[in-house]
This record gives structure tokens, C-alpha cells and sequence, in this order.
């Protein structure tokens, strides 16, 4: 029999996805396949929840919520030889609008069955993964990992209240424009392979994907997630920038506008990187998230594992994703 693990997170998104859950698992055993349901209860379940599915011999598990969650479930299946298939449901569903899936919309609540459908008639890639460890917290993310600016906004953020999730986007930013005043520099020491640099610093982000934020933002970059190497991407403070917190705001927002321009190669605050293995130090220590989740402060070491994650995507995902073509799931199960 055709063995799948459905992980949700009850949470997740601005919808009641819990009621949406139940189809789901129908749809997959209508058409042969046994599903089990696990319901997240707490942050970094989901780990448990798929490693068990792993250690079980699940072929597919099921991964129903925002990047955090989805990242989660990637973490506890790194190395193992089951398929994780993403249902985005979350209120931040970068990975989702990446592979092209459809997301839940309050026109369209039932985008994760239509979002069953293209996974199931889709193929398998072996995806890259990113193996974080620092003195207070050690696993993997599946998109990004990001000190300074964008670690500071998680620490202070999540885990959001639910009137906070049921506004959704909205919801997220009333939260950051509370605390978007207090955005923190640092000095940081970095070593990318065999590079050695040391920068003023408003944020260091380490990333496998093309989309940031959520995926409201391009990283104009052509990432791809099987190619066994990071994008890293610096982002200076000036002197300015760096005794003075306001100005911070627009400098980040500066910068962000021209990598979503695909317009910063002019700009020498801007710096990007591709490496396999990153060991960031910072004075002062620096707050770190994975995929949207609080992770520690500095120092970290970021790792590649190539390979490491059996990932369904559907036919709507771009090929210049991957550099191999993926395996059909019907040859796979």
C-alpha cells in the first residue's frame, strides 16, 4: 500500500485550514494511498512528526502550512528516503509560490486540493538543504537563514498572535512597523570557503531560493536548488546607517527595491556571494531565523547537503530550478 503521513499545522494562515485538512487526506485516499493525520502542537513538532514518518517507512509525507512548517517537515526528513510534498496553507508561502502551487485565497479555499492534484501528478527532485549549528540551536532550513535585520523582526514577532494570523499579511506588517524603529547593525566577520571578509552589516541572508519574504520579494538571482551551493547575499550599513536607527529602515528598504529590480549591481552596498559553507561571527551577537523561525543568535555555521531532501513539485515549477529533471512520482510509489 501507498503510505503517506499528512502534517498540519492547526495555526496556519489567516483561513481556518484545520477543516481543510480532512479533504485533503480523502483526495490522496481515493486514490490509494493510506494517510495518516498528525497535527502539529507545538513549535518544531512538525521535526518529530516527520522524522517518525521517516523512521516508519512513510513513502510521502504531506506538508500542510507556512514556510516554517514546511521547512520543519524538510528538517526531519533530511536524509531519509521519504518525499516530502508541500501543501502551502500559511500566511507566508514563499515555497509555494516558488514551485508555482496554488495558495489558499479567500476566493479560492480550496486550493489544497487543487494543489493535490498537481503534486500527484508530479515528479520528485533531490533538493539541497542548509545545516545550521550555533552554540544554542542546531538543524536545517529548506530556503533561507538570515541574520541581523530580518532575525531581529522574527525574534520580535513570533510567534504571532492569532489576530495577528487571521489578518494575514496585514496582520504581519502592523506587527513589524512596531518594531521596524529598533532594526540592528552589526560588525561581522564572515568566511565564505576559503573568503575571508569583515563588513559593517545590516543583514546577512543565506539562501536557496529565488523568492524572499514570503515571496513578495525576487531576489533577482537565478538560485537553483539542486546545484550544491548557497547564494549569499550582504547588505552594508553605512556610518550613518550605523549609529542611527531610522535611517536603517529606508537603507534596507533601498536595497531591497533594487535586488527586486534586479538593479543592484550598481550598488556597492549590495553584495552577492555563492559558497558552500559560511561561518558567520558578529559583534554584537545577532539574532538568526530559519525559514521564518526564530533560530539563536551568532556565531552559526552554515553547511550544504546536497541532495539531502526528497522534494514533490508539480509540472507548474519552473525546469530552471533544478539541474536534474526529477522522476516521475507514479515510477517512484
Amino acid at each position: 500500500m501507498k503510505k503517506a503521513t499528512l502534517i498540519f499545522n492547526p495555526r496556519a494562515g489567516q483561513l481556518n485550514m484545520a477543516d481543510k485538512v480532512q479533504p485533503v487526506a480523502d483526495f490522496w485516499r481515493k486514490r490509494g494511498w493510506r494517510v495518516k493525520m498528525r497535527p502539529t502542537e507545538a513549535p518544531g513538532h512538525a521535526i518529530e512528526l516527520a522524522r517518525q514518518a521517516a523512521e516508519d517507512g512513510e513513502h510521502i509525507v504531506l506538508a500542510a502550512g507556512g514556510d516554517g512548517t514546511m521547512g520543519h517537515v524538510a528538517g526531519g526528513l533530511a536524509g531519509s528516503e521519504t518525499i516530502m510534498a508541500p501543501l502551502p496553507v500559511g500566511t507566508a508561502n514563499a515555497l509555494g509560490r516558488e514551485l508555482k502551487l496554488p495558495r489558499p485565497q479567500l476566493l479560492d479555499p480550496d486550493a489544497p486540493l487543487e494543489a493535490s492534484e498537481s503534486l500527484m501528478a508530479g515528479r520528485v527532485h533531490d533538493i539541497d538543504l542548509n545545516h545550521i549549528q550555533s552554540d544554542s540551536t542546531s538543524g536545517h532550513a529548506l530556503l533561507w537563514t538570515g541574520i541581523g535585520a530580518d532575525g531581529f523582526l522574527v525574534q520580535q514577532i513570533e510567534p504571532r498572535p492569532t489576530w495577528s494570523k487571521r489578518l494575514g499579511p496585514i496582520g504581519y506588517s502592523i506587527q513589524m512597523l512596531s518594531v521596524l524603529h529598533r532594526l540592528p547593525a552589526m560588525r561581522a566577520v564572515l568566511q565564505v570557503d576559503d573568503q575571508t571578509l569583515e563588513e559593517d552589516l545590516l543583514l546577512i541572508l543565506i539562501s536557496s531560493a529565488r523568492l524572499y519574504a514570503g515571496g513578495l520579494i525576487g531576489l533577482g538571482s537565478e538560485a537553483i536548488m539542486d546545484d550544491g551551493q548557497f547564494e549569499i547575499w550582504l547588505f552594508r550599513a553605512d556610518e550613518l546607517a550605523t549609529r542611527l536607527g531610522p535611517p536603517r529602515v529606508g537603507l534596507m528598504a533601498r536595497y531591497l527595491t533594487e535586488v527586486q529590480l534586479n538593479i543592484q549591481g550598481w550598488d556597492s552596498g549590495v553584495i552577492n556571494l555563492t559558497g558552500k559553507r559560511v561561518v558567520i561571527e558578529t559583534k554584537p551577537m545577532m539574532p538568526c531565523h530559519t525559514d521564518g523561525e526564530w533560530a539563536g543568535y551568532t556565531p552559526l555555521v552554515c553547511e550544504i547537503k546536497p541532495k539531502a531532501l526528497r522534494l514533490l513539485v508539480p509540472h507548474t515549477a519552473p525546469a530552471s530550478l533544478f539541474v536534474s529533471p526529477g522522476v516521475p512520482l507514479a515510477d517512484l510509489v
